[in-house]
């Protein structure tokens, strides 16, 4: 079973990230895309419960089913993740309310993947502000967020999820969303 290390980070300007990356050996990967992420659970929040993720990406065309479990948040947070790719997005939303599951989030963004070849960095921009995801081992995490200018006061180790449910706290919103046009209205 495949481990997720990673950290988070917020963005104040992008194309100063960009710069450092480039500086640090990094090159794009993949350019932004636009990702729709759509989080399950059983009634009653089962899932959530048990602090697991069942998670539909689609992903420019690709889609893929996500699982995480097993969450340990240290200085960096740390899961299990079981992930897989989909060829139909719709068909599988289909399958997984057939077993009970329904849509419980859905979140978007625009992602752009940046590598190394020893690790990667995602550059997100939310509805909620721009984030930079810094994935790969401990080590190596801290090497590259050292090299970014991030500290590790800086390092957030929350999910999109719970960001977004303080976001809503702090600008006392109703959107039930992370989405572009939840936050619009």
């Amino acid at each position: 079973m495949q481990k997720e290390i990673e950290i988070k980070f917020r963005v104040e300007n992008l194309g100063t990230l960009a710069r450092k990356l480039r500086a640090a050996g990094f090159g794009v990967k993949t350019p932004r895309t636009h990702e729709m992420n759509t989080l399950y659970d059983l009634p009653g929040g089962v899932l959530r419960g048990r602090k697991e993720l069942l998670r539909l990406r689609e992903y420019g065309s690709s889609w893929t089913l996500t699982h995480k479990s097993g969450s340990k948040v240290g200085r960096h947070s740390s899961r299990r993740e079981l992930e897989t790719g989909v060829s139909d997005g719709k068909k599988m939303d289909a399958i997984l309310r057939a077993l009970g599951y329904s849509p419980s989030f859905c979140y978007e963004k625009f992602r752009a993947e940046w590598t190394d070849r020893k690790g990667q960095v995602v550059v997100d921009h939310t509805p909620i502000g721009d984030f930079c995801e810094i994935e790969g081992r401990p080590r190596w995490i801290d090497a590259t967020a050292k090299k970014l200018g991030v500290r590790p006061a800086d390092y957030i180790t929350k999910n999109y999820a719970t960001l977004f449910a303080e976001w809503q706290q702090e600008h006392s919103s109703s959107a039930t969303e992370m989405t572009f046009e939840a936050l619009k209205r």
